[in-house]
């Protein structure tokens, strides 16, 4: 054969494209795009989790730095309003601190913990899910029993139980340096189980798929079948539901936080600002509890209006 036939085969032939282009490309794009609302949500969301990474490059001020923070200062009303300071935005709190400022790391403080606990609930219960679906038999039914003992309490109640066991045998220790990460692992087990469940099922079926046969004939470890084969199959489900339980995670360390739970005033969340905030409410200073709230309301509506477009986008029956 010349080497003239083999030129069209080589002009015909194209190199594999990137995985972003074919993501740009792809229906899920181009249904995040087609929606207005997903898309103002996404937006929304963008600006949030932007503006709390680059909190302490933003803020006015570090509202926990004591040295920024002045006692005269205390309960100014928001710029906007008659008796307001120019330095003050969102005016200050019964401390002296720049709402604005609080605000900002408080959300920083909030989505780290609704990020962590998210990771930590869907690891525990990825792994658990792909076990019991997996093995079948015993193992099954024990992670499916216990998993059913926890649907029967709130997830709220688990946390707090969680919390109070966790403080209890840390007594000896700084509530202000566990606080954090008792509250992770508090909410993260309480949300397991969602994950458990969905990634069982998606495993029953996807280990009688030819594949995974496939693999089993020529050796592979269970893990190794699990991991590499049947995990990047069930992970559609996973991604609805990590989306949908950031916001609840949110939620529910907001209301730790709001029962006195959570985080110290000395690292407070949205929520611990919102605790403080309540003291003030009838007094007239409505402004301590006010803007905090509305941003806690506007970040977990945008993210469950993203885990709504996501679940639809990603289901079969909907295309």
């Amino acid at each position: 054969m010349s080497p003239s036939t083999l030129e069209p085969a080589k002009a015909g032939s194209s190199s594999p494209r990137s995985f972003l282009a074919r993501l740009w490309d792809s229906d899920l794009v181009a249904s995040f795009f087609a929606s207005k609302t997903t898309l103002v949500a996404g937006l929304v969301t963008l600006i949030l989790v932007l503006a709390a990474v680059l909190a302490p490059l933003i803020a006015p001020t570090n509202p926990f730095n004591p040295a920024t923070n002045f006692l005269i200062d205390s309960l100014t009303p928001p710029r906007f309003v008659a008796g307001g300071d120019p330095r003050f935005l969102l005016g200050t709190d019964d401390q002296g601190r720049d709402m604005a400022s609080a605000i900002l790391y408080g959300l920083r403080v909030s989505l780290m913990i609704g990020v962590l606990s998210v990771l930590l609930g869907g690891a525990i219960g990825i792994t658990l899910g792909l076990i019991a679906g997996y093995a079948g038999g015993w193992l099954d039914a024990v992670i499916m029993r216990v998993a059913d003992v926890q649907l029967t309490f709130p997830a709220i109640l688990i946390a707090l139980l969680l919390d109070g066991v966790a403080q209890a045998l840390l007594k000896n220790s700084n509530r202000e340096q566990t606080a954090f990460g008792v509250l992770v692992v508090a909410i993260g087990l309480s949300f397991w189980v969602q994950y458990a469940r969905t990634v069982r099922g998606s495993t029953m079926v996807e280990k009688n798929r030819d594949y995974v046969q496939a693999a089993r004939l020529i050796g592979l470890s269970p893990a190794r079948i699990l991991l590499r084969h049947i995990l990047p199959n069930v992970m559609g489900p996973v991604l609805v539901i990590a989306t949908i339980n950031l916001a609840i995670a949110i939620i529910t360390e907001a209301t730790l936080s709001f029962l006195g739970v959570g985080l110290p005033p000395t690292q407070p969340s949205l929520g611990t600002l919102i605790r403080i905030g309540q003291n003030f409410l009838f007094s007239g200073e409505w402004w301590i509890v006010a803007f905090p709230s509305l941003t806690l309301a506007v970040l977990v509506l945008a993210v469950n209006l993203l885990g709504d477009w996501l679940r639809d986008a990603l289901n079969p029956r909907l295309k």
